[in-house]
């Protein structure tokens, strides 16, 4: 025979089994009303938000990408590039030819600093007259440095001094004539190759 306490301790355990069973069956409902719930109205919204929040995702780390990255060293030192081009005779730079010692004072200064040599012969009549449509085309590239080796090479440069100021002239002879700021004389001689690679280095540093 049963006594009190064995009957409630019998009706507690139903009752949990009851409420068991029960929320178990409401489970199915919910999910069904919950999917149900997606497809509608709010489904719409939640997947707007999604992609409101995806978009601003993607647009942080693509802005990211486009940060600076380490500045340069200001530390580092800046160096100018120049042009120094050389008018030469028809004999141009061979060995044995007049302006070889200048080329290799040139070139000499092209290792030392940023500067690009360039050479160019007049071939054709010795004159002065043809020497400067040559002289010309160095002046139209832009060299910022002109050297002129041989006597119709140097008066046609010595010609055009005046008439270009921002280009510096170097001619190779005998010292005389006008001085100007932007004309350097080099005597010919021994020292000639050092000569010109001390003035062309000096030309570019003083810009």
């Amino acid at each position: 025979m049963k006594t009190r306490r064995a009957w409630r301790v019998t009706e507690r355990e139903a009752a949990k089994r009851e409420a068991a069973e029960s929320g178990a069956a409401r489970i199915p409902g919910l999910l069904a009303a919950g999917a149900g719930a997606l497809r509608g109205r709010a489904g719409w919204a939640l997947g707007s938000v999604l992609v409101l929040v995806l978009g601003l995702v993607g647009a942080w780390l693509f802005a990211g990408s486009d940060r600076p990255g380490t500045p340069p060293d200001t530390r580092a030192r800046a160096y100018q590039d120049y042009d120094a081009c050389l008018l030469t005779d028809e004999q141009g730079i061979v060995t044995g030819a007049p302006a070889a010692p200048v080329w290799e004072g040139m070139q000499a200064a092209s290792l030392d600093k940023h500067i690009r040599v360039t050479f160019v012969p007049v071939m054709g009549e010795k004159s002065v007259e043809n020497a400067r449509p040559f002289l010309n085309g160095l002046v139209q590239r832009d060299c910022e440095i002109v050297v002129a080796s041989g006597a119709p090479q140097v008066a046609a440069a010595e010609a055009a001094v005046e008439k270009n100021p921002k280009i510096r002239f170097v001619t190779v002879g005998e010292a005389g004539g006008a001085a100007h700021d932007n004309l350097v004389r080099v005597a010919p001689g021994a020292s000639l190759k050092g000569d010109i690679t001390a003035t062309v280095k000096r030309l570019a540093r003083e810009g």
